[in-house]
């Protein structure tokens, strides 16, 4: 009897203490914030006092006599719809009278601008100045910065310090001194494997304003299509792209996104990657390309693009000419990634270019290749980017030379590459065609690319990084949700400071910034689990 109590009394403490160990509570795992800043500013003073925003009687005073007034109007333009159609403000004023807090209802944000804003199509460049602050205090708000972009980030920042409390729209009083870390805060798209229509483009480029990134690294061609309708060149897409009309950019799309891009802070920078990744440029052009052999017999395969001949560096010329006068960026990213030698090697024409040349390996003929390639973009005046094996393979390379690390043990490349004076940019954790199970936006979260840079002159040669969306699993339907709010995390590590690394409040402060921009039409995947937006 005794010991059929002490099995009784044992088996209910078992029962209850695996009960409270996996017992779910009710409500969202991650309680979101409110009017938290995503990414986090550099300095920021919090106040308990608030004001009430009636969003129609709500406006911006714009600064006087300043030489982009329109660019600057469509800005304020598109945040005072932000605004204005977060909620359907309901306010009681008898209630938040008695409130001791309650400053009143902030109706004005006055813009100072206190630097030149030249004219109507002023462009983005690297190592703009984009710092702001924003104050909001008794006397109300003003937001104050040297530069046009400056302006641009301080006002997504003050349509995040806007949230909803009982129907009703409130703001914290606040201080922001703010700036990014980084001047380069990219994301990668892949626009060859699936084709991408512009719409989804144009909400990608809306999100990155959300976030604070400042280039679209548009990787528009590759093997599997050439979706670029080229001037010079129109065969490529008529016969590269998946479909000739459907599949394709024309001319006015990529405006549209430069564009669409430029008023929001961001830079477009292309990618026509060689000489691999080219095969798509075969199917009208097969003459650009290396035919490939075995046992010396040619066996219908195509390969890099052939180094040997001066009719590949003409058509290349040609065409770069083309993109460097569509894209006004002063960057152009000319891959150098992912060559196979094999082609090259069973090619005996390849193969006696190298003996006359005194050519030892192949990577002395991929460098052939890519000094080519250079020398064009200096004619042109045409900055570069190259992925990071053209500089690992001994490329000789100019200082003033942008290297993307990707692979694996990149923080290693990164080192190597900046302790021999080049810039570095970052991406090899920031692989966000790389999936875990669950919510991963942490593992980026925790990606540090200065790890290993110690000095400030080290520090100064690393010019940020981006995040990747490759497409070879993404498509229209899919890409938006894979990206964000995952790129959120990669977008912070670039902004905010180094010291800003607590996943905790991160948490917390994504919940919010996720559900945002749900409400602003991103279709962004929850962060941390169950929950819901309101």
């Amino acid at each position: 009897m005794i010991v059929g109590q002490i099995k009784m009394r044992l088996f209910i403490f078992v029962s209850l203490f695996w009960a409270s160990t996996f017992a779910i509570r009710p409500g969202p795992v991650i309680q979101a914030s409110k009017g938290a800043v995503w990414p986090k500013p550099q300095q920021q003073e919090i106040s308990e006092t608030y004001y009430l925003i009636r969003p129609h009687s709500f406006t911006f005073k714009s600064p006087d006599h300043i030489g982009c007034p329109s660019f600057l109007d469509d800005a304020l333009t598109r945040y005072w719809t932000i605004i204005a159609t977060t909620i359907s403000s309901k306010l009681e004023e008898k209630l938040w009278k008695l409130d001791d807090n309650f400053l009143g209802y902030l109706e004005i944000l006055t813009i100072k601008l206190f630097g030149e804003c030249p004219n109507e199509n002023i462009l983005p460049e690297l190592y703009d100045n984009e710092n702001y602050t924003l104050t909001i205090d008794s006397d109300g708000a003003v937001l104050t910065s040297e530069t046009i972009w400056g302006v641009l980030r301080g006002l997504e920042t003050f349509s995040q310090l806007i949230y909803s409390e009982q129907d009703t729209l409130m703001i914290n009083a606040t201080k922001i001194n703010d700036f990014p870390r980084f001047p380069h805060r990219g994301f990668l798209l892949d626009t060859s494997r699936h084709f991408e229509p512009v719409p989804i483009i144009l909400q990608m480029l809306d999100a990155m304003a959300y976030n604070k990134f400042n280039v679209f690294h548009w990787h528009i061609t590759d093997d599997h299509s050439f979706p670029y309708k080229s001037r010079t060149y129109p065969e490529l897409s008529d016969k590269g792209a998946y479909h000739p009309v459907r599949g394709v950019y024309e001319q006015s799309d990529v405006k549209k996104v430069i564009e669409y891009a430029r008023v929001r802070g961001i830079r477009v920078i292309p990618e026509f990657d060689t000489p691999g990744h080219t095969r798509s440029w075969g199917v009208a052009h097969p003459e650009l390309l290396t035919s490939c052999f075995t046992d010396n017999v040619v066996n219908g395969q195509l390969g890099p693009m052939d180094p040997t001949k001066d009719i590949t560096y003409n058509f290349i010329n040609n065409l770069f000419t083309e993109i460097v006068n569509v894209f006004p960026d002063s960057y152009f990213h000319i891959g150098g990634d992912e060559v196979e030698f094999d082609c090259w090697k069973s090619n005996p024409d390849v193969n006696n270019f190298m003996k006359q040349n005194n050519f030892l390996s192949y990577e002395q003929l991929e460098s052939y290749f890519i000094q080519h390639v250079v020398n064009i973009l200096d004619t042109l005046s045409s900055k570069y980017l190259v992925w990071e094996e053209v500089f690992v393979n001994g490329v000789e390379l100019p200082n003033s030379t942008v290297v993307h690390i990707w692979k694996d043990n990149g923080l290693s490349t990164l080192n190597n590459v900046i302790k021999a004076g080049k810039y570095g940019l970052y991406s090899s954790c920031w692989y966000l065609s790389v999936l875990h199970s669950g919510s991963d936006w942490d593992a980026f979260y925790k990606c540090e690319p200065a790890l290993l840079l110690h000095t400030e002159e080290e520090k100064k040669l690393l010019l940020g990084g981006e995040a990747c969306m490759w497409g070879e699993y993404v498509n229209e339907y899919s890409v938006i949700p894979r990206v964000w709010p995952r790129a959120s995390a990669i977008a912070e590590r670039l902004w905010s400071d180094e010291s800003v690394n607590d996943i905790s409040d991160a948490q917390i402060r994504l919940e919010e910034h996720a559900c945002r921009m749900n409400k602003r039409g991103i279709a962004a995947q929850p962060p941390n689990g169950p929950g819901v937006c309101f």
